[in-house]
């Protein structure tokens, strides 16, 4: 099987506002897929998001946007390297005006938090301890 690529597509209010946000975050973007209308975020070879302008999401589906401030569309989970990865960027979210949406989970083999992004998307930050992953 080949590595497959995922393009998560989200709406967002303000994309100079997501752009700053991610960044501070220490995320980058691909400039290749990024102009007025959209930003690719890149979190590794294979994961990106795409941030688009609402009014340009718009014109890729037929159906009502979710308000994702009143509503969840979609929980997103990304893996991290340690508990304190997972404490450090959930801290630096929160700090670059994200906001954290629920208490900690610790189920000492899994370690877990979330944060909402300025636009209202859900993040769930994830540690999974490698001595107990299956193959």
């Amino acid at each position: 099987m080949t590595n497959q690529m995922i393009f998560v597509n989200l709406p967002v209010a303000d994309l100079d506002r997501a752009k700053k946000f991610w960044a501070d975050l220490g995320y980058e973007f691909n400039p290749q897929f990024t102009d007025e209308n959209a930003a690719c975020l890149v979190f590794s070879d294979t994961i990106f998001a795409m941030l688009l302008r609402t009014e340009f999401f718009t014109t890729f589906t037929g159906k009502q946007i979710a308000d994702s401030a009143k509503s969840t569309e979609v929980l997103l989970g990304l893996s991290a390297e340690s508990r304190e990865a997972v404490d450090a960027l959930v801290d630096k979210a929160v700090a670059a005006g994200g906001r954290e949406s629920r208490d900690p989970m610790d189920h000492g083999v899994m370690y877990q938090r979330s944060f909402e992004d300025p636009d209202g998307h859900t993040w769930e930050i994830i540690w999974m301890d490698p001595a107990n992953i299956q193959n």
